[in-house]
């Protein structure tokens, strides 16, 4: 199994993540199979294994990729917005529609407690002002609006930038008083 700490960077194994990648993103989860991999790589089903022992090691690197990506994505909006929940929520919004085969993959399985998920989470449990809980709870907010916005579960002309407003606004911490 691929060591999650250090996802395949070069070589065969980079090349067979960027094609299950290619093959998710244009094709849907139901695509991604072993031996369309290989006919996408270039070399016979059997040769992935040389590389991963089977599918679930491809997704677990898939995986930690999305979650890398993630925490770079929502490192950036820190940077341009310091302690703003409302700049985490419009980032991680945004790569979660760029890419939800990707995201609804990785987020529909068990996360591991660290590595790529604390640096992914790192960016919002400081805008919560280091409460655990409200971090947690934004977290769940954010995730399920975009979960049930990338399954189009909310009816026809409902404003969802409104409905994220309010989210976030609910999670934002008022002057004290």
């Amino acid at each position: 199994m691929t060591d999650l700490a250090t996802a395949p960077a070069t070589g065969r194994p980079r090349q067979i993540v960027a094609a299950a990648r290619a093959l998710l993103e244009a094709e849907g989860p139901e695509a991604l199979t072993m031996r369309r991999l290989a006919d996408r790589v270039g070399v016979t089903a059997p040769s992935l294994y040389k590389h991963f022992p089977d599918k679930s090691s491809v997704v677990e690197a898939l995986a930690d990729e999305m979650l890398r990506e993630t925490a770079g994505v929502l490192e950036a909006a820190e940077a341009a917005a310091p302690g703003s929940l409302s700049a985490l929520a419009t980032a991680y919004r945004a790569y979660a529609l760029a890419h939800p085969h990707l995201y609804l993959l990785t987020m529909g399985r068990p996360l591991p407690a660290a590595g790529p998920v604390a640096a992914a989470s790192a960016p919002l449990f400081r805008a919560a002002g280091g409460d655990e809980d409200r971090a947690r709870a934004a977290w769940a907010f954010a995730h399920g609006m975009v979960v049930l916005e990338l399954n189009g579960r909310f009816p026809p002309g409902a404003d969802l930038s409104a409905a994220w407003e309010a989210g976030i606004a609910a999670f934002t911490p008022g002057p004290a008083g």
